[in-house]
């Protein structure tokens, strides 16, 4: 009898440890080859960090983890693209600052691909890695989990100006996107 996935958020965990999973591949597949943006707002709970954890291991070519799913005989698994996954769930920028955050995941990531990025402000760092990041490795999949945490976690009155702070670094960080869009090959926020 296979377990419940209750508070299982990654696809390889789920998969690996014989979890009980509802096969969505084809809606996923639908979504990645239907546009290469997308935003998505749902509850909590909804499933957003699974999905993007599943996207990230279509995309990495993971094809062991999709054994008996639909996407399984439907998917070239041989096409690769580098994955840039950020979750604001796991970072610390309650204690470092957002900026700081930002700049040393993009740091960690580029050193996950062997790329060595020069640039200083997260905006422009986050610009080299995706325009690196395609020239060694091909078109770009950009995925974004709680893209809002760094505001919602400062709305209280005393903190709104954190909160007002750390909208303008995500404007900033956010607008490299449209002039990458050729180094892109699908994002979801």
């Amino acid at each position: 009898m296979k377990k419940l996935p209750i508070g299982i958020q990654t696809f390889s965990k789920l998969r690996e440890g014989d979890f009980i999973y509802v096969d969505k591949t084809e809606y996923i597949y639908n979504i990645i080859t239907g546009n290469n943006y997308y935003f998505l707002s749902r509850p909590r709970r909804f499933g957003k960090s699974l999905t993007l954890s599943t996207i990230a291991e279509i995309y990495s070519g993971s094809k062991n983890l999709f054994t008996g799913l639909w996407i399984e005989n439907n998917w070239n698994w041989e096409k690769k693209h580098p994955i840039i996954h950020i979750s604001f769930n796991s970072l610390n920028y309650k204690d470092l600052g957002l900026e700081i955050v930002l700049k040393k995941e993009l740091l960690k990531i580029g050193r996950k691909y062997e790329l060595l990025l020069s640039e200083t402000s997260s905006p422009e760092l986050f610009e080299e890695l995706i325009e690196k990041l395609a020239a060694a490795k091909g078109r770009v999949v950009i995925l974004i989990d709680e893209y809002d945490k760094p505001i919602i976690d400062f709305l209280e009155a005393e903190n709104l100006h954190i909160a007002k702070q750390n909208r303008a670094i995500l404007r900033n960080f956010y607008s490299i996107i449209k002039n990458a869009d050729p180094y892109i090959e699908f994002f979801l926020m």
